[in-house]
Formats: structure tokens, sequence, C-alpha cells
């Protein structure tokens, strides 16, 4: 079995959706979380925050105490506005939801800083933030 980067594997787990090809993952490798909203690791790709933004134009976001979460909007669902209900299972083991509002997807499209908790599952919430690299403060929704 060919191993990926997170980096590769995101970009084409994205592709792989908008096709509608189903994608089925081995392996989630190691690490459990430590059960808070965060552990100092956003932003930190060795902690499982990807760069931002992708050269095809969808956006990473940055995921307090990750522990295999994947938090992708991609260029098809930026351009397309509207509400999104964003999965972030990732290779984590369980699923959260990050429900972003029409202005939310419009202010990351825009390139500014959008921050979101997630729906609690297993007992804890992650913080998403969307273009994390902005020095605005963040827009809470």
């Amino acid at each position: 079995m060919r191993r990926i980067e997170r980096r590769e594997f995101t970009r084409e787990a994205s592709l792989a959706f908008l096709a509608g090809v189903v994608v089925v993952i081995s392996d989630c490798g190691g690490g459990g979380y430590g059960g808070s909203s965060s552990d100092g690791n956003s932003g930190n790709p060795a902690a499982g925050n990807p760069p931002p933004t992708s050269a095809d134009g969808s956006k990473t976001g940055t995921i307090s105490a990750n522990h295999g979460h994947v938090a992708v909007i991609t260029a098809a669902e930026l351009q397309a506005g509207g509400v999104l209900a964003l999965s972030i299972a990732g290779t984590a083991g369980h699923d959260h939801t990050v429900n972003l509002v029409a202005q939310a997807m419009q202010d990351i499209k825009d390139g500014k800083k959008v921050a979101k908790e997630s729906t609690s599952t297993q007992g804890h919430t992650h913080n998403v933030t969307f273009n994390a690299d902005n020095a605005e403060p963040p827009t809470n929704y």
C-alpha cells in the first residue's frame, strides 16, 4: 500500500469528492485527543493542520486540538456560496460538523479570518479557523 502525505491526501480527496468518488481511508494513524478545545498546535503541519490555501483555490481550516481532522472548503463550494455543513472527519475515526452561514462563506472566500466551533462528538469540540494567517482578529460565527 502506498503512503501519502496529508497535503496530497487532502487534494486528492477534495478532487474525488467533487467527482462523486467514494474515498476509503485505512490506517488512521496515531494520536488521541486531549479533550480540550485548544492544544497550541493550530497551524502546525506536524500536528495535522495543513497550509490554509491550495493551488486549486480551496481553503483549509486550522483545527484546535487536532487529532486527524481535516477541514477543507473546496473552490467549488466557495464559488457556490450559501450555507455549508462541513464535515471534518479526516482520519480521526469520528466526525464533527462545522456549520457555516452564507456571510461566513463570503468572508472566507474574501480572505477574512473566520472562526467557528464544531459540533460536539465524543465529548469534545474543535475550533476551526479559516484564513488563520490573516493578522486581523477572527469573526466568530
